[in-house]
């Protein structure tokens, strides 16, 4: 179990990309996203190895795939992979599914099926790579399981670095990432927590207003370097939205290492740091009894 006192940081935004029981080539996203982040790993690791990274220094991460076969052809690592491996490193990692919304009545029983029998706790969705809306009607009866769980959903906001640099953005359409989309859903589930995952730009003042017009809406700081982090962002994470903002990554895009030095060197009041890396998730994911 997760030591609350002596972890330094929760990294609410961790992939699982290379499956340690069914392995798969490198996807032609993945590959892209590696040269568009600079990434400076040859391999992707597994979960087991993202385990002792985060061991070493005194982390935890939630960690998830993207379901994304439908869409994009490419076979994630399975939700139960994800979920089995985090339970066996239960003293760093935090399990969130990932299942399409395409996938209608079958997907609403798998999401119940993860959450009674492998505890996993909340749901990543990544719009632009499954393509859909967010407010899309047909993916309220799985926010529906979601919700009734009381447990958070995070979506995919603002720009993708899936796609960017390839031949047509890799067929990834930027529209499904506005986050005036999840408003509706922050509306019609008000008690089902929602994470806006990454600096959501082009559309960051959209999604300042709807973490401080809706309670139970969160923003994640993954996907950019601290240094790039737009003025506007970095006034509401000091002030009115103190309490709402999470430590995140985009690993192994982005590390820990690399994002926490550059968080060091801006204007982040000092009583606010430790909500942002470790306090705020706590809430977010009911980490305390």
């Amino acid at each position: 179990m997760l030591n609350l006192e002596t972890l330094k940081a929760i990294d609410v935004h961790a992939h699982a990309e290379v499956s340690a029981r069914d392995p798969q080539p490198p996807s032609v996203f993945q590959q892209g996203a590696k040269k568009y982040f600079k990434h400076e790993h040859d391999s992707a690791p597994t979960i087991p190895q993202i385990a002792a990274y985060y061991r070493e220094r005194s982390m935890a991460c939630v960690i998830f795939s993207v379901d994304g076969e439908r869409a994009r052809g490419i076979k994630p690592v399975s939700n139960e992979e994800v979920a089995e491996l985090a339970a066996e490193n239960s003293d760093v990692m935090i399990p969130f599914a990932s299942i399409d919304p395409a996938r209608g009545a079958e997907g609403v029983r798998e999401a119940r099926r993860l959450i009674e029998h492998y505890g996993v706790r909340g749901f990543k969705f990544h719009p632009q790579y499954q393509e859909f809306f967010p407010n899309d009607r047909a993916a309220y009866p799985l926010y529906e399981v979601i919700a009734e769980a009381e447990l958070p959903a995070l979506f995919h906001t603002g720009h993708s670095g899936m796609g960017t640099g390839l031949p047509g953005g890799g067929g990834i359409r930027l529209k499904y990432g506005n986050p005036m989309d999840v408003d509706d859903v922050a509306v019609d589930f008000p008690t089902m927590p929602i994470v806006l995952a990454h600096p959501s730009w082009p559309w960051q003042d959209e999604a300042l207003s709807i973490c401080l017009h809706k309670p139970q809406v969160y923003i994640d700081l993954s996907g950019w370097s601290p240094k790039y982090f737009p003025p506007q962002l970095i006034q509401y994470a000091n002030t009115q939205l103190k309490k709402k903002v999470l430590f995140g990554t985009d690993y192994p895009l982005i590390t820990p290492d690399r994002w926490l030095a550059d968080f060091e060197k801006i204007d982040i009041r000092p009583e606010v740091r430790p909500l942002i890396l470790k306090e705020n998730a706590i809430d977010l994911l009911k980490l305390r009894a």
